[in-house]
């Protein structure tokens, strides 16, 4: 599928309302874009690219930046503080509320987190020699953690994020495995799918994962942004390929190392051009 985008906007810059290689955004009910980039400012956007304001930072990014934003169950911004081991808990004006990890915690290099309507945050990690997904509650108690670093069904190599399903099950872009991971809340597998490749139906590096939205409900379609391949790629539930966009290039309607993607209450698809510093936004 080749086709211009209905929208785009963006400038290197590191004034407000510019960002540095894009990392992850998240777009929350209000459909207000919040956008972190390689200078570890969070920004908060409309969905068509206007400024809003605030901006600000994670209390120190001097070992790396955050690379995972989602939104929690009460509207408030998760932020995968990665390289810092831990997730912050912001309101959408950018005061933290809390935090879970960090400070002599074992979490490891955190790359992404959502919460469900119970309550329960689940917490990719992916560091050197740690590949799982960790379930705690919303008080930050451990419950369960399963997965390891590997190539067979439930283990990981690097997952990217993370995504709940209209069928109540997580999704998890295992990225340097190319593929995509299904488990029921509680761990357990349900199905594992998609191969290294080119062709429609594989991937190359999927860094991001988002569901079809209709106001505020999720649609059975998933939108993978593949790094690798350098385009969007829209698939049913159980994988089966229903289109791409996208391509290596500079011009709209092209992509250089795109690192992530979020659907608005319309059902568009906002996608982080993160090399060409810019954001897309497309209708499949």
């Amino acid at each position: 599928m080749r086709g211009e985008p209905e929208l785009v906007w963006g400038h290197k810059g590191v004034q407000d309302g510019d960002f540095v290689r894009s990392r992850a955004v998240a777009i929350d009910a209000q459909d207000r874009l919040f956008l972190v980039d390689f200078t570890a400012r969070i920004q908060v956007f409309d969905c068509d690219g206007k400024y809003l304001g605030p901006t600000w930072t994670t209390p120190d990014y001097r070992n790396g930046r955050p690379s995972g934003l989602s939104i929690d169950r009460d509207g408030n911004l998760i932020v995968s503080d990665s390289h810092y081991h831990c997730i912050r808990i912001y309101s959408p004006d950018g005061k933290e509320l809390r935090k879970f990890g960090g400070d002599g915690s074992d979490l490891d290099y955190v790359g992404d987190a959502v919460q469900d309507a119970d309550g329960f945050f689940y917490i990719a990690e992916a560091g050197v020699e740690v590949d799982r997904i960790t379930k705690i509650d919303s008080e930050g108690r451990l419950v369960k953690r399963w997965g390891s670093s590997g190539t067979e069904a439930g283990q990981f190599h690097k997952i990217r994020a993370l995504a709940l399903g209209p069928d109540g099950n997580l999704y998890a872009a295992d990225a340097c495995n190319h593929r995509i991971q299904v488990f029921t809340r509680d761990g357990d597998l349900v199905r594992v799918w998609g191969t290294p490749g080119t062709q429609p139906g594989e991937l190359r590096y999927p860094y991001d994962l988002a569901f079809g939205r209709k106001g505020d409900r999720l649609l059975d379609e998933l939108y993978v942004v593949e790094n690798g391949n350098q385009r969007v790629q829209k698939f049913t539930l159980d994988g089966r390929s229903l289109g791409c966009w996208g391509g290596p290039g500079r011009d709209p309607g092209r992509l250089h190392n795109p690192w992530a993607l979020a659907i608005d209450s319309k059902g568009r698809v906002h996608v982080l051009d993160s090399e060409n510093h810019r954001v897309q936004r497309i209708e499949f």
